[in-house]
């Protein structure tokens, strides 16, 4: 459902979005008009991106544990560096592999804060949480390759078209499902949460990602993955009343001061560039 009410919340965001100025390159590129490959361009982007990216994220969190899932999707910017450096869109400096490893390892360490049992989880859902962190690798090295050609505006409005459409027929067997079981009525909360994963963790962040995606490389922009499972701990200890640890504030440590590392080497080649 998340997919497909993001790619309904996409629609009129879109063309609102067309009406300002500041999205004048969206709204000249669809007076232009799109050519056939452009639009083979969004459905492959949709299916790696938005279908296997977010189905397989949340199919995998019911056969699996957090930490299990904490350190798969921690190990997706190890992923896009391979992809990117197969593609040769970018080097595969030390600085950037010691930088992900370092961070790497705090996601690890914050993973097995209560202990990663390796036979609770069930394979298959790691498999899938995998298949899905796979799928963003593939997104974020193919968007690289064609983020020049589009603005966010549009590469995130159509990829989420792409996606949602792919996702519609599972959605109805789902929603189906739900009222002929007596399912289909759930508390305001669930509306909610969906809405809010839809428009700020699908809609918004996507077009974040791919704003971003034309300034940075893949790697450096995936690295700050690693900071998701820092947050969701930050997180967690401020409105859950989780207790924190320093098991807790050594990953975020490591977490981030990897990514401080990756960011930093590119800090310094960008003021090189500017005195030459």
């Amino acid at each position: 459902f998340r997919v497909v009410l993001a790619g309904v919340v996409m629609i009129p965001v879109y063309w609102s979005c067309l009406r300002f100025s500041a999205f004048a390159e969206a709204a000249e590129l669809r007076s232009r008009g799109f050519l056939a490959r452009d639009f083979w361009t969004f459905v492959y982007l949709g299916f790696f991106g938005v279908s296997v990216n977010q189905m397989c994220f949340t199919i995998g969190l019911h056969f699996t544990s957090v930490s299990h899932s904490a350190v798969i999707v921690g190990l997706s910017p190890i992923y896009i560096l391979v992809l990117a450096v197969l593609f040769r869109l970018e080097r595969a400096t030390g600085r950037k592999v010691a930088g992900m490893l370092v961070a790497l390892a705090g996601v690890v360490v914050l993973a097995s804060e209560n202990g990663i049992s390796t036979h609770s989880p069930s394979i298959e859902g790691d498999a899938i949480t995998m298949a899905g962190s796979l799928g963003f690798a593939i997104y974020g090295v193919l968007g690289k390759r064609v983020a020049g050609r589009y603005d966010t505006l549009t590469m995130t409005a159509f990829t989420h078209f792409a996606g949602s459409l792919m996702v519609l027929p599972l959605a109805i067997h789902e929603a189906r499902t739900l009222y002929t079981t007596g399912h289909w009525e759930q508390p305001w909360r669930v509306g909610a949460a969906l809405m809010y994963m839809a428009v700020f963790s699908s809609a918004l962040a996507y077009v974040f990602y791919f704003w971003l995606l034309r300034y940075l490389e893949a790697s450096q922009l995936s690295a700050f993955t690693y900071l998701l499972p820092v947050l969701a701990t930050m997180l967690g200890i401020v409105w859950l009343g989780e207790k924190g640890s320093w098991t807790q504030i050594l990953g975020a440590v490591m977490s981030l001061g990897g990514v401080y590392w990756i960011e930093s080497g590119r800090q310094a080649v960008v003021k090189a560039n500017t005195v030459r």
